[in-house]
Formats: C-alpha cells, sequence, structure tokens
C-alpha cells in the first residue's frame, strides 16, 4: 500500500480517505522501528521546515523539532514575541514570505482559519499542530497508541472520550472513529456535547467505512466493555479562567476514576490523555484550583494516572514517530 502524498498539508483528518490515513500510521511504525534498531535513514536532508507557536507547547515542539533533527532537517521557531506575525504582518502575507524561503510549515494556535491561510497562500505544505478546532498531529500519535496496545482488528477497537466533547480533542476522536471504522463513544453533558456540524461530517465517514458513533451524556452506559478511554482538561488554554466554576460543576461526574475504568466490564481497558493532565496538585494551575474549588484531581484521579493502565507517555512518544511520518510522507525525499 503505497500513496503519493507528496505535497499535501495536513491541517484536519476529514481531509483525508482512511486509506491515507492507515499509510501513515504503516509508516510512522517503519520509522519507529528504524530508530529503535538505529536504521533510520534521512529523507529530509536539506529540508527547512518552519515552527510557528501562537500557543505554548511541550510535546509538539519537541516531537517536531527532534523529528526534524532525526530526519537531518533544520527548523526554525518562531513564537509571538519573535516574529511579526499577526501584528505587523497579516497571516497571508506571512504565508507567501514563508513559503519562499521554507520546504514546510507548522502552526500551533487558536484559529483554524490561520493554519488555513497558511497552507493556501504558502505554496508547501503546512501541519496542524493544534488550533481550537483541531488536532490531527495528536490522532495519528493516538492510533497508533490504539494498535500497539490492543491486537483486535482497527474495525474491533472501542474507544471511549470523556468531558468537554466540543473542544479540539472530542472532535478529532470522533472524526478518527469514523474514519477508522472504529467504535467510538462520545460521553459528555449535553451543554458540551458535539457542535451537529462536525457529528454530520463523522456520521457520513462512520456509514462509509462502517464504524458505529454513539453520543451520549451516560458515563457507565458508553464506557461500556471499551478498550481505552480518553479525556482531555476541563478548561482548554486560552479559554478564560472565570469559567472554572461552571465547568467544574458541569464535569464533575465526568472524570476519569477507578470506578469508571472497572466499570467498564473490560480488564483491559486503558487510560489515554494528550497531556498536561491535571491528576494531583502539583502544578500551579492544579493548586489554585485547590485552593479556589477544594478539589485535587480534575479530569482523571491520581490512582488512574498512576496504575499501569495509563498510556499517556506511549502517546507523548508516539507523537515524535507520527509528526515525523507526517513530513517523511508530504516532503520526504527530492
Amino acid at each position: 500500500m503505497a500513496f503519493n502524498l507528496k505535497g499535501r498539508s495536513y491541517l484536519k483528518l476529514k481531509d483525508f480517505s482512511q486509506r491515507e490515513v492507515l499509510y501513515m500510521l504503516d509508516l510512522a511504525r517503519d520509522l519507529k522501528r528504524a530508530k529503535y534498531s538505529g536504521t533510520e535513514a534521512q529523507t529530509l536532508a536539506g529540508k527547512n521546515i518552519c515552527l510557528i507557536f501562537e500557543k505554548t507547547s511541550t510535546r509538539t515542539r519537541c516531537a517536531f523539532e527532534v523529528a526534524a533533527h532525526d530526519q537531518g532537517a533544520h527548523v526554525t521557531y518562531l513564537d509571538p514575541s519573535g516574529s511579526q506575525v499577526g501584528h505587523k504582518e497579516s497571516m497571508k502575507d506571512t504565508a507567501r514570505v514563508l513559503g519562499r524561503m521554507f520546504d514546510a510549515i507548522e502552526f500551533r494556535g487558536s484559529g483554524q482559519n490561520a493554519v488555513e491561510t497558511l497552507a493556501e497562500y504558502s505554496g508547501v505544505p503546512v501541519y496542524n499542530g493544534l488550533t481550537d478546532d483541531w488536532h490531527p498531529t495528536q490522532m495519528l500519535a493516538d492510533l497508533l497508541t490504539m494498535t500497539e496496545y490492543c491486537a483486535k482488528p482497527l474495525h474491533d477497537i472501542s474507544f471511549a472520550y470523556i468531558g468537554d466533547a466540543r473542544n479540539n480533542m472530542g472532535s478529532s476522536l470522533l472524526m478518527l472513529g469514523a474514519l477508522c471504522g472504529c467504535d467510538v463513544r462520545i460521553i459528555a453533558p449535553k451543554e458540551l456535547q458535539p457542535d451537529p456540524l462536525i457529528v454530520k461530517v463523522a456520521e457520513a465517514n462512520a456509514k462509509r467505512y462502517g464504524a458505529r458513533i454513539t453520543i451520549t451524556d451516560d458515563p457507565a452506559h458508553g464506557t461500556q466493555d471499551v478498550d481505552f478511554i480518553h479525556t482531555d482538561v476541563w478548561v482548554s488554554m486560552g479559554e478564560p479562567a472565570n469559567i472554572w466554576e461552571t465547568r467544574i460543576k458541569l464535569l464533575k461526574d465526568y472524570q476519569v476514576n477507578k470506578t469508571l475504568m472497572e466499570g467498564t466490564g473490560n480488564a483491559n481497558t486503558y487510560f489515554m490523555h494528550c497531556l498536561p493532565a491535571f491528576h494531583n496538585r502539583d502544578t500551579k494551575v492544579g493548586e489554585d484550583v485547590f485552593q479556589k474549588f477544594g478539589i485535587s484531581e480534575m479530569e482523571v484521579t491520581d490512582d488512574v494516572f498512576e496504575s499501569d493502565r495509563n498510556l499517556s507517555f506511549e502517546q507523548a512518544e508516539n507523537r515524535l514517530h507520527t509528526i515525523k511520518a507526517i513530513m517523511v510522507a508530504t516532503i520526504g525525499g527530492r
């Protein structure tokens, strides 16, 4: 199975077919094995990649930089204080400048329209490292992780997302499950369930690829027999601090805890999180929330996070291998 993805941007999953996603998944597996065995060949030698970060990052930045280095490429990092992007220069003009200097551009920020504009006007592949709407590089890492830890055929894998399902992770996991033909459950209070327009697109993909979609506000029902439970922070980057109280009230019954994990009826249910996770008071945000609202654990309890059921650090590593696959597929070789 081989596809020519040269010159393609990677902005959101719904731009790709199932076969194209599975091709990148297979390529990521090959690159991971090559790195581990010391046999990796550099196919990005001489390439230059621009990394634009409007939002801070640990995993996304490190994964892009290490992936590029492993493959022989050079990176230039731009944050809001180090460029004119969005201040003195529009994204359209920025795209037309950077496209003349770089072979590819990564963007991590708020607006999906920004990354779409970069792709439209730069003339080079653009990669979405995260926007408020979509998190497609995380999806390929999550898919690799689930296939590594579940021996079932992809069509038989079941996974749930629980929490704020209107955010980029909820939307992206819904699209991933539909595109890959999985049994995908989205669990959220009615106020935080996915945008109906996104559900409509996911349902069309589900019909095409044989996926099963469940959207419910019942955690026990939604997680029955699942192989994986995903969650995310209750308040995303860029959201105002004054919504914490409202969000905690809405999601307090949607926490991933020992009772939920054991209640699936599947002894091999794994926990997944794109990180960072608020599972204790060891961060400034965690301590602030404890002082204001009296809770020391939010979307996941510490006993689940520190258990052998937690795959979040495998997901984090797989960001490297899957991002590398995306770059190799789209700008690798001559």
